[in-house]
């Protein structure tokens, strides 16, 4: 078997390419990153005739520094996700509203209101009827509801 001096720099950029298609059925994994080595490894190639062995580390090199890069994106983008606009989520929005109980919860399960709006409801206690609350969270199509400190108004807000 004949080792080859040196990979021509098209045979790197033709590599980029196809591994950053094999990206498409499998989006979320690194071969993108995977891709942008052997493209920064053909455009060190087109500049220089490096040999094999230099032309590996360069890649090898350039893998690890674009998947460490595609860690901190990837991270980034799923911290702004989690704190960004809930698109298509509008239940989300109810987060933070304050309600009153219209229906006594009874096993934890019972009813709120929120403006014009009666949505069905948990919480940690059972509640009377009447009572002031505010939705931590959101469980399907159940409200997540706490009892709201004393002193505060019963304001609604919110709608569904």
């Amino acid at each position: 078997m004949i080792i080859p001096a040196s990979v021509a720099p098209w045979a790197w950029a033709v590599a980029a390419v196809v591994i950053a298609l094999l990206e498409l059925p499998v989006p979320g994994t690194y071969l993108i990153w995977i891709a942008c080595a052997a493209a920064i490894t053909a455009v060190a190639s087109f500049l220089v005739d490096w040999s094999l062995s230099a032309q590996l580390t360069i890649f090898i090199v350039s893998s690890i520094g674009t998947c460490i890069a595609g860690y901190f994106v990837y991270r980034r983008l799923a911290a702004r996700g989690n704190g960004g606009e809930a698109i298509n989520r509008r239940d989300l929005d109810l987060v933070g509203a304050s309600g009153v109980v219209a229906e006594t919860f009874v096993s934890g399960q019972g009813r709120i209101r929120l403006g014009d709006s009666v949505w069905l409801a948990e919480a940690d206690e059972d509640l009377p009827s009447g009572t002031a609350v505010i939705v931590s969270g959101v469980r399907g199509t159940t409200l997540v509801v706490r009892r709201r400190a004393q002193g505060g108004a019963a304001a609604t807000s919110g709608g569904g």
